[in-house]
């Protein structure tokens, strides 16, 4: 699935016009899952059975080493023009929707069924609905132990 999806990307910054469209199509009817080519993915990403009920939006961007869970939303909000943007080391859980001008900081875990309408903050964990951080006083990582900027 991922595969297809960078060969699509990979021909749509090469200016191919008709490729990139088929191969979005094979994802959607072969795995179920709505992976445009323009979307920014970093390296290490993983899609849980192989990204099953997963829908993200066009512009999004997906840090490094992240894992979706199946029939997770990344998507647009009504009246907001920005969609999320998801940092590295990031787990989302099963059905979670993050959606609008949201930014999810490094390492940062959310929780299933979770709808994010917020920016969540580096090492948090983010549950419920509305989604909201819960108190992590002993954090397991510092940021110093992931790849991330800031």
């Amino acid at each position: 699935m991922l595969t297809v999806f960078r060969f699509a990307a990979w021909l749509q910054r090469g200016g191919v016009p008709l490729l990139p469209r088929l191969l979005y199509v094979l994802n959607r009817i072969l795995f179920a899952v709505v992976l445009p080519p323009t979307v920014r993915i970093g390296r290490d990403v993983r899609f849980a059975y192989s990204g099953l009920g997963v829908v993200v939006h066009a512009r999004a961007v997906i840090g490094d080493r992240v894992k979706v869970a199946q029939n997770v939303t990344i998507g647009g909000r009504s009246g907001h023009h920005a969609v999320p943007i998801i940092g590295s080391d990031v787990e989302i859980g099963v059905g979670a929707c993050v959606l609008g001008p949201v930014t999810i900081g490094c390492g940062a875990r959310i929780g299933a069924n979770a709808v994010v309408l917020h920016d969540i903050p580096a090492l948090a964990v983010a549950v419920g609905v509305p989604a909201r951080v819960l108190p992590s006083p002993n954090a397991i990582k510092t940021l110093s132990d992931l790849d991330c900027a800031s």
